[in-house]
């Protein structure tokens, strides 16, 4: 019988879209209330691969990316995701907005693959509990990306790809002092 060993702690990440400087303030205000101290914080991104958003948030749409310094365990995303789903009706109702102000999207990265939060199903995945999908987005390999045939367009650029780069290194460097501890 093979030995059932708890999971690896993953680095947590997420996706902010807005179109207001302020917007994003406060939702990484609220995050890192949440979720602890951000470790790594991109550059504002325009966000221009789709027009979904706009219908719901407007024009002028810009993300970034941010990560924690706490790991998580990763049957924490499920929760997460719900917890940044009511996150964006908070800021919104706090902004007195008829429409939606900011959208969240939690996810982890581990030493191999990139995973998304989300609550829209299709085949390729996990359903993980409450209505939660996990959508493996990206993998890794030494220091390079894998796209998948289901990755979105916007994360299949040089732009996001350095991004996680990035943040797997800050992770991977954490992981190596966690085993340095032991």
């Amino acid at each position: 019988m093979a030995e059932i060993k708890p999971f690896t702690p993953v680095k947590l990440i997420c996706g902010i879209i807005a179109s207001d400087k302020k917007i994003f303030e406060m939702a990484e205000k609220e995050l890192s209330f949440l979720y602890g101290k951000i470790d790594y914080s991109s550059d504002l991104i325009l966000f221009n691969f789709t027009d979904y958003y706009e219908r719901q948030m407007g024009p002028d749409l810009k993300r970034k990316f941010i990560s924690f310094e706490r790991l998580i365990d990763p049957s924490e995303l499920s929760s997460i995701k719900i917890k940044t789903n009511e996150l964006e009706e908070e800021i919104k109702k706090r902004l007195n907005l008829n429409r939606r102000a900011v959208n969240l999207d939690p996810g982890y990265l581990t030493r191999s693959a990139l995973i998304i939060a989300t609550a829209k199903n299709f085949a390729h995945r996990v359903p993980l509990k409450n209505g939660i999908y996990a959508h493996l987005e990206l993998l890794f390999r030494k220091n390079e990306v894998r796209v998948l045939e289901w990755t979105y367009p916007d994360f299949k650029t040089q732009e996001y790809q350095k991004i996680f780069i990035e943040i797997r290194r800050i992770y991977l460097n954490q992981l190596k002092k966690l085993r340095d501890k032991k």
